[in-house]
């Protein structure tokens, strides 16, 4: 072989590297993603974006998502900086359960964790939903007292890290949070959840054309995150949405928490509370 033909050989391996691992990365800071997306963010072709995704999912780095076609990273990428995130293994245990949640219920489905002040949707099934009206969701981060998922998990969490999560929230001085915030307020919202044993949120401010309710996922006596359903407020109402999605809830929260204490290493500790700008930006639709 010439020495042209080494070097162009060289230069051809490294635009793919170049190219696999800036999907790499993308696919890391999308929370997951699907090939026509990433060729158009990359200005890749859809082929190569496709093919190249492939691999990295032969190599490990990469897989699809359960419940839709999203590509995400593995525990392989997360220990390429010496660690992995526990939640990406909660994600790949849990599709199957959110996908057999979804033929129940039709309306989507998140997963969501405690993280910094937020709530955070880890899985979901927006993307396979035919009454989803909002696609772009893991990752999202949510309020705590304005959505049901946050009121759940601050219902159901252990005292100790609910009064740092409602110290925290008060430092942040927040003006959506004004009407939530006053200790009186939160006794009785707290007390709500704790007596109807979900989370709910109809025809509020917040995110007004849909509405939700959330079950706490509960390990040990405190909750490790929501399982929570969405759906258009103008479609139905509170006590038929509570008749209709609590029961299949409740029984894949319950699913899900054994999961967790079958496999201890499944979840990760929640995040002290440190807000996140990127994630408060990006505020849409309701978990």
């Amino acid at each position: 072989m010439s020495n042209c033909s080494r070097q162009s050989t060289r230069r051809s391996g490294v635009r793919s590297l170049e190219r696999g691992l800036a999907l790499l990365q993308l696919v890391n800071e999308e929370g997951g993603i699907k090939a026509a997306r990433a060729a158009k963010l990359l200005q890749l072709p859809r082929p190569t974006a496709h093919r190249l995704l492939e691999t990295l999912e032969e190599l490990g780095y990469v897989r699809r998502s359960a419940s839709d076609s999203r590509f995400l990273v593995t525990i392989q990428a997360r220990r390429l900086s010496g660690g992995y995130d526990a939640d990406v293994r909660l994600s790949e245990a849990v599709g199957p359960i959110l996908s057999q949640l979804l033929q129940e219920v039709v309306w989507p489905v998140n997963i969501a964790t405690y993280r910094g002040g937020m709530m955070v949707v880890r899985e979901t099934t927006h993307n396979r939903s035919p009454l989803s009206v909002d696609r772009d969701m893991i990752g999202l981060e949510v309020p705590m007292l304005r959505t049901a998922c946050g009121r759940a998990y601050l219902a159901y969490c252990s005292e100790p890290e609910r009064r740092e999560i409602i110290q925290y929230l008060k430092t942040l001085t927040d003006p959506d949070d004004e009407p939530y915030i006053a200790d009186d307020s939160i006794h009785e919202m707290l007390q709500l959840c704790r007596r109807q044993g979900f989370g709910g949120r109809f025809n509020e401010p917040f995110v007004p054309r849909t509405s939700s309710i959330a079950l706490p996922i509960i390990v040990n006596g405190s909750a490790r995150g929501c399982l929570a359903v969405v759906w258009l407020t103008s479609a139905m109402s509170f006590a038929r949405a509570i008749r209709q999605f609590v029961p299949p809830l409740r029984e894949a929260a319950n699913t899900i928490a054994q999961r967790i204490i079958d496999t201890p290493d499944l979840w990760s500790a929640p995040v002290p509370a440190r807000r996140s700008k990127s994630g408060a930006a990006r505020l849409a639709a309701s978990a």
